[in-house]
């Protein structure tokens, strides 16, 4: 990826082929209007054989006058409406633009646009730092449904940050199917559910999230494809365990990857082309991590189709690189999915061991144990968590952990 624009412009790869194009203005650049100009080109050995048509956006920048309200659970933004606004208003959304409990109608009133949310609702994107947590969305009037625009569009980030110190209830919400529109594939949508056991009859109820989970049991998965196009399949290409609903988290531990299941406990479950069901044992985060989010890459393809990724499967790092250029009609884009989180229930606690359906959480009774048995787990007090966080964050690593009924050393291993 090649770019040009104004001083202090960035590019960061988020994947194989994504890339986030950055740039802060300062005070000095207030009311200016800045080019921005990108170009993508692609190798096949040492040649460069395809590249991108040069595509340049303008920005202009302005200053929009908001407060932002940060507390344990929400985040507030009251934007006040200047005449740029007010223009748009009709066609301003967050990047949740289809969750009717998103809309900035609610709260609006004739000067302010008002939008109250939980920290991992409304699309929030979360991002980290060494030291802090970011939640941030986008008041934005693009048209979610293009990939490019010609209009004058407005976007405002606005974000909460937090010490990674404090204590934080997230309002946890069960993650609603995912809508995409595509050409070629009309429009469709991607599931991802939790189940009680991997007969995959029943799945966990919305109301039970975060889901109460245990150590070293199995959690069963099911992601589903919807789409009115008949002849699709489904792929999943990567799975990966997270502490924060990010997939690009730097904190994370691959379950799937490239296709290929790289978790020794992961069970894969018989399937439909509209489905895929896994399964795995449950693992630990060292360090002062007590929720974990699991996010998939997907995408949808023509049934039968050799070219598309879907009929590739599993691509080890010594295979042969057989990777084609997409046939655009004939594939999706890649597309991150997430659900959770889950989070640990001690089987000490009193009258709350697996199969009681007692104590606080249950959620959904006894079968809600059954089948869910999976446990991130904090092993270490507090301040030794924060500790071992701090000064050995690059040495993150996972590890087995022993059986609930066997003894468990009381300082959990830092190496």
């Amino acid at each position: 990826m090649l770019v040009t624009g104004p001083p202090r412009i960035s590019k960061e790869k988020v994947s194989s082929d994504s890339y986030v194009i950055k740039w802060t203005p300062t005070d000095f650049e207030l009311h200016g209007h800045f080019p921005i100009c990108f170009v993508s080109e692609a190798e096949d050995g040492q040649q460069r054989v395809f590249h991108s048509e040069l595509r340049c956006v303008t920005v202009s920048v302005e200053h929009h006058d908001a407060t932002v309200t940060c507390n344990e659970t929400t985040m507030i933004i009251e934007l006040a409406k200047t005449s740029l606004i007010k223009r748009k208003e009709n066609s301003l959304h967050l990047i949740d633009w289809w969750d009717s409990s998103c809309s900035l109608r609610h709260r609006s009133n004739a000067t302010h646009l008002v939008a109250v949310m939980a920290l991992n609702g409304c699309g929030t994107q979360v991002e980290e730092d060494d030291d802090n947590i970011i939640f941030k969305n986008v008041i934005t009037s693009a048209d979610p449904n293009k990939i490019i625009s010609r209009h004058q569009d407005i976007e405002i980030v606005f974000s909460c940050v937090y010490p990674k110190r404090t204590n934080l209830t997230l309002g946890f919400t069960h993650k609603n199917p995912y809508f995409f529109n595509e050409r070629g594939f009309s429009s469709f949508t991607f599931q991802f559910e939790f189940f009680e056991s991997q007969l995959f009859r029943k799945q966990i109820n919305a109301s039970s999230y975060p889901v109460q989970v245990y150590l070293k049991q199995m959690i069963f998965m099911q992601i589903e494809a919807g789409s009115s196009i008949p002849n699709t399949e489904l792929f999943v290409e990567s799975c990966r365990a997270t502490p924060y609903d990010n997939p690009t988290s730097r904190i994370s531990y691959a379950i799937i990857e490239n296709g290929c299941v790289k978790d020794e406990t992961v069970q894969i479950f018989p399937s439909s082309k509209s489905n895929f069901r896994f399964g795995m044992e449950a693992f630990e985060f060292i360090g002062a991590h007590e929720e974990v989010y699991i996010s998939c890459s997907v995408l949808l393809c023509e049934s039968g189709n050799p070219e598309t990724r879907c009929s590739q499967g599993c691509i080890t790092s010594d295979s042969p690189n057989d990777r084609r250029r997409r046939d655009a009609p004939a594939q999706t884009s890649r597309h991150s999915i997430s659900q959770g989180p889950l989070h640990l229930r001690h089987s000490d606690t009193k009258g709350s061991g697996p199969g009681t359906g007692s104590g606080p959480g249950t959620g959904s009774g006894p079968g809600l144990y059954l089948g869910l048995n999976l446990v991130f787990a904090v092993c270490c007090l507090l301040v030794c968590g924060l500790v071992i966080y701090r000064n050995r964050r690059t040495a993150v690593k996972y590890q087995r952990l022993p059986a609930a009924d066997s003894p468990v050393d009381s300082d959990p291993p830092v190496d």
